[in-house]
């Protein structure tokens, strides 16, 4: 029976630290408004004048030479396995540094490497180029000199003709990243995050007595009565004591 009564006043507990809580926020729902609306400002603002836009191009080759036909089941299964070696050709050192010789492009293989990703679209037998770079102009020619490159080295490696190409780049008008409404959602609610922490850890940490409930949890002590406070007649007391002094000043 003791520990009933025990589980259920730490139920009580709970419900009534969840109820204080929503109160507590809902004295301070202004800060939290205004937090959370200059986090999105600062986050707009960042986005607009301190992150640079990224832009993509892309150009495609079909995977067959002329002189390849495609006449049994083998030649498709051959066709498959071809995708997976052109994926990592146009991956590999000497196309994308001749792309970098072509281009004179100021990098490195590592770090065009970085830029580049090449896929082959679901159930066909195309290679598709993909290229980042915060120049729309040379994400478009870097896409276009790598599809010509990886043509002529798949030619040189399986000493066929080269492939043919599907689609050229072109020079992208609209930058992938960085997305300026999920960037100043994203601040908004940071700010939220940041102004409702800072208002539980101020009130967690407040240790004053006010009420009969904060002396039996602070103090775990009972109160026997309470007296209500009123400002109004204090304040009055206070204001005709002064008179009542200069009264006896001038008696005097």
């Amino acid at each position: 029976m003791i520990e009933t009564n025990a589980i259920s006043a730490v139920e009580t507990d709970d419900e009534i630290d969840l109820a204080e809580l929503f109160f507590v926020l809902r004295r301070r729902l202004w800060v939290i408004i205004a937090s959370g609306l200059i986090g999105a400002v600062i986050a707009l603002l960042y986005t607009l004048f301190l992150v640079k836009p990224l832009y993509q191009s892309s150009s495609m080759i079909y995977i067959f030479s002329k002189t390849t036909t495609v006449t049994s089941a083998i030649d498709l299964q051959i066709g498959k396995q071809l995708t997976v070696d052109f994926e990592i050709l146009g991956k590999s050192r000497p196309v994308l540094e001749r792309v970098i010789s072509d281009l004179q492009l100021d990098t490195d293989y590592e770090s065009l490497l970085r830029t580049v990703s090449v896929d082959n679209p679901t159930d066909s037998r195309i290679i598709k180029i993909t290229v980042k770079n915060q120049d729309p102009q040379l994400a478009c020619d870097i896409a276009n000199s790598l599809a010509e490159n990886l043509a002529a080295r798949v030619a040189e490696v399986t000493d066929t003709t080269k492939p043919s190409s599907v689609e050229e780049a072109v020079p992208a008008v609209v930058p992938i990243s960085p997305s300026k409404k999920k960037n100043t959602m994203m601040g908004g609610m940071v700010g939220v995050l940041i102004a409702i922490t800072i208002i539980l850890v101020m009130h967690f940490s407040d240790m004053s007595v006010r009420t009969e409930d904060d002396v039996r949890k602070y103090l775990g002590l009972g109160t026997l009565a309470a007296v209500p406070y009123e400002k109004s007649i204090s304040e009055g007391h206070e204001s005709k004591s002064p008179k009542k002094k200069k009264a006896k000043k001038k008696k005097s």
